[in-house]
């Protein structure tokens, strides 16, 4: 489904996990029960994370196939111009192509207001070779490329100015923060639940960080469903 600006904010206030939908029945054969979703305070799920050594040997970022035809092929959109549109203060106007022009956005790492959508980066809230350390590197490709196109969570993918997402490259948050202040809370939620979301470890500076800042935004709540 695409996405808002206001779905990483809930993330952080979110107090009850969300309602599942009801089994849908086919042929009288119940469906398969989707994945549950799961509502944690943020130190709780900080300490829900695996610790292990990392590890980037064979590591190239082609093995994560993006950006892919996003949720809707039929739009002509790929995934950067769906999270682009899905995250838009002010909809951009969308020519032939699926070419994007005005708009406005919310860089929510600086606080910077952008209304030029090329100069805005779609982030990976764990980098693609951060992943790759951290479990990636035992997946297959189309496990890696879902990974890399996850619009189904409100966390995985963020629109930011191009600038924020360059200084943090394949940083956890050991060595790099959002800049603005405000954001570092949501922003420590976010890495949490896209780690556990994926079934991905932290290493043990990694994991010694994440405490630290939990224990500062003890307000700040968790909220993920398990990747399929």
């Amino acid at each position: 489904m695409i996405k808002n600006l206001a779905r990483s904010a809930t993330l952080a206030l979110l107090l009850a996990p969300l309602a599942l939908p009801s089994q849908a029945t086919a042929a009288g054969v119940p469906a398969a029960a989707a994945p549950a979703a799961t509502v944690l305070a943020l130190a709780d799920a900080v300490g829900q994370l695996p610790i292990t050594d990392e590890a980037r040997e064979g590591y190239t970022r082609e093995a994560f196939k993006h950006w892919n035809v996003g949720l809707n092929p039929a739009d002509g959109c790929n995934t950067r111009a769906e999270v682009l549109q899905a995250e838009a203060v002010e909809s951009p106007a969308v020519a032939a192509g699926c070419k994007l022009s005005g708009g406005l956005w919310v860089s929510y790492y600086d606080g910077q207001e952008v209304n030029d959508p090329t100069k805005l980066d779609i982030d990976h809230m764990v980098p693609l070779a951060e992943a790759w350390d951290s479990g990636a590197s035992a997946w297959d490709a189309k496990r890696r490329e879902a990974y890399a196109n996850d619009q189904d969570a409100a966390a995985s993918l963020v629109a930011v100015t191009a600038r924020t997402n360059r200084q943090k490259a394949d940083q956890d948050p050991a060595t790099w923060m959002p800049p603005h202040p405000d954001a570092q809370c949501r922003y420590i939620g976010e890495w949490t639940a896209t780690k556990l979301r994926w079934g991905l470890a932290a290493d043990q500076a990694e994991a010694d960080a994440l405490t630290v800042y939990a224990e500062a935004c003890e307000t700040t709540v968790v909220h993920y469903t398990p990747a399929p």
